[in-house]
């Protein structure tokens, strides 16, 4: 469906919990390129740390302090507060939007009942029940000072998001339908909610746009991938428990896991469990990657690999990863959290199990040996990915919402 602008103009003033300039597909590609596709102009808010030199084409942008500070979690609400005055120094917004702060959340809320605007809020990850999990994840050393200011921040949090921020919300934009049913259960009315799963750059993830990496490493291997970030909260892991189950009869399997770890430590971690394992043969970590580069090796994958841990922080999630296989051509074997089946059963491009190392190794053996499935699968995968779930398909939803939440100005 080709791009129409709306029939007005829009302006948000939009605080982000990432910082800026950004890099995230979810804002840059859905708010910097697809909203002005329709006359939505995004002013970006909040505080810089990404390294990133592009400038922000779509609307202004306002950076004001550092997450890279030590006081970053004191003074965010205060410095969004100040990009937000700079950002009122022109027209005033047709809404405030934000997405995953709480205290801002709170401060938008206000800020925009000050101006006469509705309050719109986006949650692409539940961020109190994160706190909880690591409130309780302090708990198991024992309960100290460090786990008392963490359960008071789980406690604050609960009540400014569910009490304060989310009432006076417009509208919600979610992650998932997995994450509006989860909020409707909460007591929050569905109507109230639309969900923006992620989604790819259609041109970025165009198989015949990428060239396949030349390594020699990957030469007579049965290559699979991990497109992402290793880390231990995400069971990590569990991708060397699948290579332990196939080494044995298929010794010329290779996992390629390309992508970083949030830390220095993390990463090492996972080096001496590879180690340990005696898997250097047939585990490829290959750390941070430009993105056309992890494509290329993307491309030399036969099966793509996306297990994300059972649970209320993931359940609700939206994880790129399989998308970007399926939009490559790469036939998958995805868990079962609500997001990946859907995704699954909809596009008949993959194989759905669940996150246990003998139901992955099998259904990757079912994609190596059966060629013909495999073919099959390579097929359908890019055909769905650009009916469902490409960034310009979903702009024209995130518009369209915009059109029936915001007034028309008088």
């Amino acid at each position: 469906m080709p791009s129409q602008p709306l029939s007005r103009q829009l302006s948000i003033a939009f605080i982000i919990r990432d910082p800026l300039p950004p890099i995230r597909a979810d804002v840059l590609t859905l708010f910097g390129a697809e909203m002005p596709r329709y006359g939505v102009r995004t002013e970006l808010v909040g505080q810089s740390g990404s390294g990133a030199r592009d400038p922000w084409h779509a609307g202004g942008m306002y950076e004001v302090g550092s997450l890279k500070s030590r006081f970053a979690a004191v003074l965010s609400p205060l410095w969004d507060l100040l990009g937000l005055l700079r950002a009122r120094r022109g027209a005033r917004p047709d809404c405030i939007q934000v997405r995953d702060k709480i205290a801002s959340g709170l401060l938008g809320r206000w800020a925009a009942a000050l101006l006469g605007v509705p309050f719109v809020y986006w949650m692409s990850f539940p961020i109190v029940e994160g706190y909880e999990v690591r409130r309780d994840e302090i708990a198991l050393h024992g309960k100290g000072l460090k786990w008392l200011a963490h359960a008071v921040r789980a406690a604050a949090s609960r009540f400014v998001v569910y009490r304060l921020v989310l009432p006076g919300a417009r509208h919600v934009f979610v992650q998932s339908e997995a994450m509006a049913d989860w909020l409707a259960a909460k007591g929050f009315a569905r109507s109230r909610m639309t969900a923006v799963p992620m989604g790819v750059d259609a041109e970025l993830f165009d198989r015949a746009r990428v060239d396949p990496v030349d390594d020699l490493r990957l030469d007579g291997r049965r290559v699979l991938l991990y497109l992402g970030r290793v880390a231990q909260a995400r069971k990590s892991g569990f991708l060397l428990d699948v290579v332990e189950q196939l080494r044995g009869t298929m010794p010329e399997v290779l996992l390629v896991i390309a992508g970083d770890a949030p830390s220095d430590d993390e990463m090492a971690w996972m080096r001496a469990e590879i180690a340990r394992r005696q898997l250097g043969e047939h585990v490829l970590l290959t750390g941070w990657l430009p993105q056309r580069t992890a494509l290329g090796y993307a491309l030399r994958a036969e099966v793509g690999l996306s297990p994300i841990p059972r649970g209320e922080l993931y359940d609700v999630s939206s994880p790129t990863k399989l998308v970007e296989y399926l939009a490559l051509g790469i036939p998958s074997v995805a868990n079962d959290i609500p997001d990946q089946a859907l995704v699954i059963e909809q596009s008949g491009a993959g194989l759905c199990v669940p996150m246990e190392a003998g139901a992955f190794a099998g259904a990757v053996r079912r994609l190596l040996e059966d060629k013909a499935l495999a073919a099959e699968f390579a097929l359908r995968g890019p055909a769905y990915v650009k009916s469902h779930r490409t960034y310009a398909i979903l702009g024209r939803i995130v518009a369209e919402t915009y059109t029936k939440i915001l007034p028309d100005r008088k």
